[in-house]
């Protein structure tokens, strides 16, 4: 009896050291630049007079659970890491085009396209970028998320001066450190949603050029250029710390253009609550990658890219969220076909370019290449 004792003795101190080990290497760990600052002070005091910010956290607009009815962890983690998924990642190098960003007339609107969700747009004189990401990773530790062969032929380098960054949420894959420390001398004004501007300090971005909004609020960028800040069905967070910054979409105004940059969302009511406020937009540039019906309350599936279009009242949508970055367990290219497929019976005009193909924002009859099939 005695011996064992011991043993358990010995057994509890061999789990309770690794414990305390395991969280001391986290905490420094987190400590490392690239994992942002949580928001502290007077932005703190600022988040907690939002109306979506409650019992310490960011809310949707709608009960939003991580996993969708008659799914489990069990089933996520065996998908995610022991299934076979032999398509997962392409074989085959991604096509791609170099578009000279750095002497483009100041009078092309265009859109060019990163792949996932990075994307420049240069519309009436101003040049915007979303969410970019460029250092071949979409994660805090190094090699771990990898892009796919093809996909990283820009850097910072090639980009002009920005005058607006856009930010939808705080996530690895949308907000890179790497990117954004190289970004900063070239970046005028950074919009996002509250609490987000803490990660930007953190990196040494002046706080007079960060702009942090709630949902359903503006900003008045210049003359004839409006940024509305409006929901989506996701949520946010680096590290351990979950919904502490505010995730968004935007409607972009323009002189001459309405732009939706949708961020990553499940399908939710506020599609329709955003198409019947601001009427009609020229572009919908909506999540469509990464998806599984285990967490459709957070990301769009194909079918619900389509429905948002339609509740958006757009002309033309762009899906994103593909071919860079593999975070979901579908097949690589089946966001892209899935939605082609689907689109047969809704019949809204696609904008689907290889990464680097000049898309002619006011040209609503260019068309696309399905250049993903045939590719392995």
């Amino acid at each position: 009896m005695v011996r064992v004792i011991k043993i358990l003795k010995r057994m509890t101190i061999i789990i309770v050291s690794s414990l305390v080990l395991i969280g001391i290497v986290a905490f420094f760990v987190l400590r490392q630049p690239q994992f942002g600052k949580a928001p502290s002070g007077q932005r703190l005091e600022r988040i907690k007079q939002s109306p979506h910010y409650k019992n310490g956290k960011f809310q949707n607009l709608s009960y939003t659970p991580t996993l969708a009815e008659g799914h489990n962890y069990f089933g996520v983690i065996y998908e995610t890491y022991f299934k076979n998924k032999p398509r997962q990642y392409p074989t085959d190098i991604i096509p791609s085009v170099k578009t000279d960003l750095l002497n483009l007339p100041v009078d092309a609107d265009i859109l060019v396209w990163f792949g996932h969700s990075s994307y420049f747009i240069q519309i009436d004189g101003k040049r915007i970028l979303v969410d970019p990401v460029f250092s071949g990773n979409a994660s805090p530790i190094p090699r771990t998320v990898k892009s796919f062969k093809g996909t990283d032929i820009y850097t910072v380098a090639d980009l002009p001066d920005i005058d607006y960054l856009f930010i939808s949420h705080d996530h690895y894959d949308h907000v890179n450190y790497e990117t954004l420390i190289a970004l900063k001398s070239k970046t005028k004004k950074v919009i996002c949603g509250l609490g987000v501007g803490s990660h930007f300090e953190h990196w040494g971005y002046e706080s007079d050029k960060i702009i942090e909004k709630d949902w359903n609020e503006k900003v008045e960028l210049d003359s004839g250029f409006t940024a509305f800040v409006e929901p989506a069905r996701h949520f946010s967070g680096r590290g351990f710390s979950t919904n502490n910054t505010l995730w968004a979409s935007y409607v972009l105004q323009t002189p001459s253009m309405k732009i939706y940059i949708g961020g990553d969302s499940g399908y939710d009511t506020h599609y329709a609550a955003i198409g019947n406020k601001y009427g009609s937009v020229d572009l919908a540039i909506l999540d469509n990658g990464q998806y599984n019906e285990a967490w459709k309350y957070i990301h769009n599936l194909p079918e619900d890219v389509l429905k948002a279009g339609q509740d958006l009242k757009t002309k033309r949508i762009f899906p994103v969220h593909s071919s860079k970055f593999a975070l979901g367990s579908h097949d690589w290219d089946e966001p892209l076909t899935k939605i082609t497929e689907l689109n047969k019976s809704y019949n809204i005009p696609l904008v689907t370019p290889i990464i680097g193909e000049p898309v002619n924002l006011k040209d609503t009859t260019q068309q696309f290449k399905q250049w993903w099939t045939g590719l392995n």
